[in-house]
């Protein structure tokens, strides 16, 4: 984790940008000395690119930059002209390096110069659904930039979609250049695959340590049930299915939620005899 040594950070109202790089696991396994130079190599491009623009790189996570724009004109300028230096550096042994991007705009809680909040969150639940070379934005982003798109630049709608945090479905908008990546395949969203995990009424915060123990087993050939116990009201049932929505895109067939709580015994209405 690193942070940017600046003095200050934006404020109020934030456009967060998130980036990652595609397939970087594979690519670390087939070669890690190639890697470790593309990888430093992308830090320095995806660093200088953001902050000419004015970004506050408040965190990185591996191959992961978390920045934040006081305007979001200037991070949807940023996010397409990182996608640009990517595109054409020569990456030698490890091939191109696809970067996947999402912007999203609000509030935000700044404390010890990183941010907390909702936001958080839904901008990286939208990362998760997009692909290298993609960049996507929140409906709020796209409101923000208004007409202020930078030159050249075209907004696709990709309609309302259900994210992997389970909350409301979220508005969602690619923005490409004639000079950037533009045909990409359908959103990694719960919409791509069959399910019937239900709409949470409030975001999944705070346990991604279990969440991330959980994936782990499941995905161990020689596991075949896992269970969640605990006492009642302690979050396993929205543990099991955040866990579910986070795994949906390695079940070919979907994943389902069953009910298995014991229901409710029938009330009957028993009229007054006069």
């Amino acid at each position: 984790m690193i942070f940017q040594p600046m003095t200050e950070i934006p404020t109020g109202t934030v456009t967060f940008l998130f980036t990652d790089v595609q397939g970087s696991t594979k690519l670390w396994e087939r070669n890690p000395e190639a890697m470790s130079r593309a990888l430093s190599r992308h830090d320095e491009l995806v660093r200088n690119t953001v902050e000419t623009h004015g970004g506050f790189v408040f965190k990185t996570v591996g191959d992961a930059f978390y920045v934040a724009f006081s305007t979001a004109t200037e991070a949807v300028a940023a996010a397409l002209d990182v996608q640009r230096v990517l595109l054409s550096e020569e990456w030698e042994e490890t091939g191109p390096l696809r970067v996947r991007m999402a912007l999203r705009t609000g509030e935000a809680e700044e404390r010890g110069r990183d941010y907390f909040g909702p936001n958080l969150n839904r901008v990286a639940r939208l990362l998760s659904a997009a692909h290298g070379g993609q960049v996507l934005l929140s409906l709020s982003t796209k409101e923000s930039v208004g007409d202020k798109l930078p030159p050249g630049a075209k907004l696709r709608d990709l309609g309302q979609r259900r994210l992997k945090d389970l909350t409301g479905p979220e508005h969602v908008f690619q923005i490409a250049t004639p000079d950037t990546l533009s045909s990409f395949p359908p959103l990694k969203t719960l919409d791509a695959r069959l399910n019937n995990l239900p709409t949470q009424p409030t975001p999944f915060v705070g346990r991604e340590r279990e969440v991330a123990e959980i994936s782990h087993l499941l995905r161990r050939a020689d596991v075949r049930l896992l269970t969640l116990t605990g006492t009642g009201g302690t979050g396993k049932t929205r543990l099991g299915l955040q866990s579910a929505a986070d795994l949906i895109d390695e079940f070919e067939d979907g994943v389902f939620f069953v009910a298995l709580a014991r229901p409710a015994p029938p009330r009957y209405h028993v009229p007054h005899l006069h």
